[in-house]
């Protein structure tokens, strides 16, 4: 059986064409099923700012670091956004800790900073239960992850977006107005996402 762990190939023929066309994005975002599904549900936002979805549903840190070079790196765009980490957490691969997350979240930026790369780390969701693991607690592991990502943006010069303050409830999870299921947000969710990435796009471009 063919294993393809990180899923290299979802986006190979893709990716193939751009670096064809020699239209590269202006932006590249790498995540896991919230980036997927913002890409198919705000098909505009993307569209219209030349900006490009490489999110896969499901996937954690270490598989977003392997798919990285060919997803973002390849593709030459101006900046980054990397939303991910709830998965880890979530055990979508096996446990993590938050250092074997944070260790591969510095590695994409590091690897963006090098190839001149404008980074934008996003903060992790609000998320109080996963409704496929309801046995994890994650919100303190979510509270500190986003510790981190921040003092890590603030110590390197990258840009921070908090997602989690204006999206979550008093029980630190995902606000219903913005989320069906705890986890993904919905149209609501992704209209308030959407002017705060904007607003660091614009600010890390503008450097």
């Amino acid at each position: 059986m063919e294993q393809d762990w990180a899923q290299l190939k979802y986006y190979q023929k893709e990716n193939q064409e751009i670096l064809k066309s020699f239209n590269c994005p202006d932006v590249v975002f790498i995540g896991n099923s919230i980036t997927e599904g913002w890409a198919k549900m705000h098909p505009d936002f993307f569209h219209n700012n030349n900006y490009l979805g490489r999110g896969i549903g499901g996937q954690t840190t270490p598989q977003m670091l392997i798919r990285f070079t060919p997803d973002v790196l390849d593709l030459n765009p101006k900046a980054v956004v990397i939303l991910a980490g709830t998965n880890d957490i979530a055990g979508n691969t096996g446990f993590s800790s938050v250092k074997m997350v944070t260790d591969n979240i510095k590695a994409m930026a590091l690897l963006a900073e090098q190839k001149k790369i404008k980074v934008i780390l996003c903060s992790v969701l609000p998320v109080c239960e996963y409704p496929w693991r309801p046995e994890i607690e994650p919100v303190i592991k979510v509270d500190t992850l986003n510790s981190w990502i921040e003092n890590f943006a603030e110590k390197h010069g990258f840009i921070y977006v908090d997602f989690f303050s204006p999206m979550a409830n008093y029980k630190f999870g995902l606000d219903k107005d913005y989320s069906e299921d705890g986890v993904h947000p919905n149209e609501k969710g992704y209209e308030v996402m959407e002017p705060l990435v904007q607003a660091a796009i614009e600010k890390a471009l503008a450097d």
